[in-house]
């Protein structure tokens, strides 16, 4: 070997990463709430926590990605929504227990570092964190040479709230009686993807602009649509409500993920017919010929997120949500366990 070897001949590109840093510190900032401090760059995220009023603080924290639905995004060439999508799926996470989102962290690979693609990427990332209400404080972005397809890319956020012990939110105050209100989705979300492009794709054959006249739009509109992030929804029910019980709504579906916050002592019933299906779901249903049972634990069909509180309070839940732009509908109730293995029924 006569010449010399570089970084940049292994196909990893530090003086493009640290032009991309600098772009990044221009969007992060405009996420920053109090308690920042200092800028992207250096070997660890800074925030002050301000503690008046909590009496006995305690974080919480949540990891997650987009899943497949990235393939979606690298066939539309569109890279500007997933980073929605990464925050949503954390944040989601941490609002059911009753915390305050106060900021967020992303880790980015790639094969080969493209500065637009990157940009869009964490652009994304922070339209995520301002719906959230949440900073942007740090992250990482990898090169990875051979390890992806061109233009391909994951990544992985992770969450950090707050929340006064006596206020989180576990389900255990849910009793018999309790209602269900269902807080409506924007659509697939992020989750069943590898479901949805089996159908698409390999079932149907569609081209990923291919047009669907009972979605109005082209399929990768549809499947690119970012999850909803509930942040200010649920500060304001929680807020002004005594809500017992809370379920975002993802893997699993309504079948898996309100049982989890629903004592021993309890058991769910579901109205099938008490909320509109977005017409994406019966469009995935009868093209797949997919069962409803394997509708319910797969897709959220519709309802993102589950708020149980008493029933005297539904109403008021549902008018102070539609304030805030959010359709809700009330979907069911806790019932008293029956000893059936299946604590939940639709009906």
């Amino acid at each position: 070997m006569t010449k010399p070897l570089t970084y940049s001949d292994a196909g990893v590109d530090i003086k493009k990463a640290n032009t991309l840093v600098g772009e990044i510190k221009k969007i992060a900032v405009q996420t920053n709430i109090p308690g920042v401090i200092g800028e992207i760059g250096g070997f660890g995220g800074l925030f002050s926590l301000d503690l008046s009023g909590c009496e006995n603080p305690v974080l919480v924290s949540s990891t997650d990605g987009v899943g497949t639905k990235l393939k979606i995004a690298f066939m539309m060439d569109k890279h500007d929504t997933v980073g929605i999508d990464l925050v949503a799926m954390c944040v989601n996470d941490i609002l059911v227990q009753g915390a305050k989102p106060l900021f967020f962290l992303d880790y980015l690979s790639v094969g080969k570092l493209e500065e637009k693609l990157a940009s869009d990427v964490i652009k994304g990332i922070a339209e995520g964190c301002k719906q959230a209400e949440c900073a942007l404080i740090g992250g990482e972005t990898a090169e990875m040479p051979g390890f992806y397809q061109p233009k391909e890319y994951d990544m992985a956020g992770f969450s950090v709230g707050i929340v006064d012990r006596n206020k989180i939110i576990d389900g255990s105050g849910v009793k018999t009686g309790h209602t269900l209100i269902g807080i409506a989705s924007s659509g697939l979300h992020s989750n069943g993807y590898s479901l949805v492009r089996k159908i698409c794709f390999d079932v149907l054959k569609l081209d990923i602009h291919s047009h669907i006249p009972e979605l109005a739009k082209s399929i990768g509109e549809e499947l690119l649509t970012p999850t909803k992030i509930y942040s200010k929804a649920l500060k304001r029910i929680t807020q002004h409500f005594p809500v017992q019980g809370l379920a975002h709504i993802t893997g699993g579906g309504l079948l898996e993920n309100i049982i989890r916050i629903v004592p021993e002592a309890c058991n769910v019933i579901i109205k099938r017919n008490s909320w509109p299906i977005p017409p994406v779901f019966d469009f995935l249903k009868q093209a797949g010929n997919i069962s409803d049972e394997e509708m319910m634990k797969t897709f959220n069909n519709g309802i993102g997120m589950v708020v149980i509180a008493p029933g005297e309070y539904a109403q008021g839940i549902i008018q102070e949500l539609s304030n805030l732009n959010e359709k809700a509908f009330i979907i069911g109730e806790i019932i008293e366990a029956n000893g059936s293995k299946d604590r939940i029924d639709f009906v």
